[in-house]
């Protein structure tokens, strides 16, 4: 093992594996804290007391459901415009990437307050496409800055090869664009997802109370203090992106090139 492998090992073991750790035998004992020598106490409660809330699975089921509807179409927007603002040149060009990163700017609250009234008029508010519609307001301007890297990255003249032999833009984006995007598309699957789920307050305003995601069943368990309550539900949180991330990571298996045991059978 290098000596670089193995710093990388034990980095992410202090960073990421520890932290994790401490988090599950938080949520499975009672509150402790070990840098003041208390036991560990092993117990369940919970994750009773989270599976006991009514709100929990429909908040659940509803929290997938924004994450998948925003993933989507952060990544259908992200890939159209990345590439448009990576290879083309047009007036205005500047100004056009100056917009797409306004959101970022400008607080989400103050743009969720102005569409409120908005989708009301057009029957959105209080809807699942509506709460999908202004979450892409705080993911799309990253989106469409990591494609447009992504596309920069491959250059012109390895976008124009296959075009030159004959492919279709359909069939080179699934054959060329796509298997060369696989890290973008997992950054994009992430940085989207988090940032989705995090939505408290304009999923409160545009879903008006219908639309229940799990940040919402999550801020009543603050007034408690419990840690173990907190780890619990912090565990229950983050399955979800490990959930959407794997589903992402199966369809990528799908594409060409891809590494996998029964397609490099002979």
């Amino acid at each position: 093992m290098s000596r670089n492998r193995l710093l990388f090992i034990i980095t992410s073991a202090l960073f990421f594996l520890l932290p994790v750790l401490l988090l599950v035998l938080q949520s499975v004992s009672e509150t402790w804290r070990f840098q003041a020598g208390q036991g560990f106490t092993f117990q369940l409660d919970s994750f009773e007391v989270l599976t006991s809330d009514p709100n929990l699975w429909s908040a659940t089921g509803w929290s997938i459901a924004i994450g998948a509807g925003v993933l989507v179409t952060n990544l259908l927007i992200g890939i159209l415009t990345g590439k448009a603002l990576a290879t083309m040149d047009f007036k205005g060009k500047s100004f056009v990437e100056a917009m797409m990163l306004s959101p970022i700017l400008i607080p989400v609250l103050a743009i969720a307050m102005g569409l409120h009234l908005f989708m009301i008029r057009i029957g959105l508010a209080d809807t699942l496409a509506g709460v999908i519609l202004i979450h892409l307001v705080p993911t799309v301007p990253y989106s469409v800055k990591i494609f447009q890297n992504a596309y920069r990255q491959m250059g012109s003249d390895l976008l124009e090869q296959p075009l030159i032999l004959g492919a279709t833009p359909v069939h080179q984006l699934f054959t060329v664009e796509l298997p060369l995007m696989k890290p973008a598309i997992r950054s994009v699957t992430f940085l989207t997802i988090v940032i989705s789920l995090s939505q408290y307050a304009i999923t409160a305003i545009i879903g008006g109370g219908t639309v229940i995601t799990l940040p919402m069943v999550f801020f009543p368990f603050l007034d408690t203090a419990n840690a173990s309550i907190m780890a619990a539900f912090s565990i229950w949180f983050a399955m979800i992106p490990l959930l959407l991330y794997v589903i992402m990571e199966a369809i990528l298996l799908l594409l060409p090139y891809t590494n996998i045991p029964w397609r490099n059978r002979t």
